[in-house]
């Protein structure tokens, strides 16, 4: 991995400050063409994580949510990027919950292989590292985290704050006893990497910059993030930035497919 990674925390970090100063002021929101809120939070912390990587690694491209406009003509040809969402869990932010995260990630020929999740407003961090582990970052320490195997009854499942639908209903309703979890952004994906979570099925859509440096984590820490044919979530295969469905799991021999439609 020929960057440094701590320059990389480092970066998550300045953002979820720049982040907090507009947090804890009154700010407008304005609305994106397809009604997602944005922020200047949003923005702020896009030109820092931008400039911060492009000084950084000014070989890798970075593609982030405030700047994802690039054709897939261009796009087909990155084997090494970063991807980013500087704000992630916007709503969360905006109903000031507290739920939100800056996401960084290094994608490898379409594989997560580094990513760091920083909740500002409640100063956590996570980071993945393929190969190496994860980590929850305590002070100066970081503290290995490792997800839950086997996963026994009842199990907790992370629940989406803003999105809940019908067949994540009919979901829960299959895994026989179960305890549900709300939570916001990419802290569904670290719970489950830290072992408190067992499970987070989303069916609807999501973005690649939505969940890359989560992957990572929770992979890192022995889980898996698999699309509906039992395939791990990729990335930059496509035109189209959306993710398919897909389901989260400490532990992936759980019968996840006896949860889902037909």
């Amino acid at each position: 991995m020929n960057f440094d990674h701590e320059a990389v925390i480092a970066l998550a970090r300045a953002a979820g400050a720049a982040i907090m100063k507009v947090y804890a002021e009154d700010f407008s929101v304005e609305h994106k063409d397809d009604r997602s809120p944005l922020t200047a939070a949003d923005l702020a912390a896009h030109r820092l994580i931008v400039d911060g990587l492009t000084a950084l690694t000014p070989d890798l491209p970075v593609l982030s949510e405030e700047s994802a406009s690039v054709p897939w003509a261009e796009r087909q040809r990155w084997a090494r990027y970063w991807l980013v969402d500087p704000l992630d869990g916007t709503r969360e932010f905006v109903k000031k919950n507290g739920e939100f995260t800056v996401n960084i990630a290094l994608i490898e020929d379409g594989a997560t292989t580094f990513g760091v999740v920083f909740a500002p407003a409640l100063d956590e961090l996570h980071y993945g590292i393929r190969g190496v582990g994860a980590f929850v970052r305590d002070g100066a320490n970081d503290v290995p985290i490792m997800s839950r195997k086997p996963a026994s009854q009842p199990l907790r499942v992370a629940a989406s704050r803003s999105h809940m639908d019908p067949r994540t209903t009919a979901a829960l309703e299959r895994m026989g006893e179960a305890q549900t979890q709300g939570l916001g952004s990419s802290l569904k994906f670290c719970r489950i990497a830290e072992g408190r979570v067992d499970v987070y099925p989303r069916f609807g859509p999501t973005s690649e910059w939505d969940t890359a440096a989560a992957q990572c984590v929770l992979e890192a820490a022995g889980g898996a993030v698999l699309t509906l044919d039992g395939r791990p979530l990729r990335y930059n295969s496509k035109d189209s930035l959306l993710n398919p469905d897909f389901i989260a799991l400490g532990d992936a021999d759980l019968p996840w497919r006896d949860w889902l439609d037909g």
